[in-house]
């Protein structure tokens, strides 16, 4: 039997047939089983954690890089489109005025 802290409770059956010395050893036995299991379902744990962590972080840079990139290029286009406007205006505010001076002019 198991009691909840999860040491080994030992029937006295078993006591009576195995000697206070042979139960007392198996107890510790058992016990050290127990801690021993417990450590490495920690361990493993442990290291499937960090992992994961490694795995996620991977994929966050992976989609930071990407974004960036994305950005940097959405910016260029806009730049591009905005110079691209300007110039228009640019143009056409030139002719507007040379049309002014011919109409003024004549």
């Amino acid at each position: 039997m198991v009691n909840g802290m999860g040491l080994v409770l030992f029937p006295e059956v078993l006591r009576e047939k195995l000697g206070n010395d042979g139960a007392k050893e198996l107890v510790e036995l058992i016990n050290a089983s127990i801690k021993n299991a417990k450590e490495n379902v920690e361990e493993i744990g442990t290291e499937r954690l960090e992992r994961r962590m490694t795995e996620l972080e991977a994929k966050i840079q992976k989609e930071i890089s990407d974004t960036e990139m994305r950005l940097q290029k959405e910016i260029a286009y806009t730049r591009a489109d905005i110079i691209k406007w300007m110039f228009i205006f640019w143009v056409g505010q030139a002719a507007v005025v040379y049309g002014l001076i011919r109409t003024i002019g004549h």
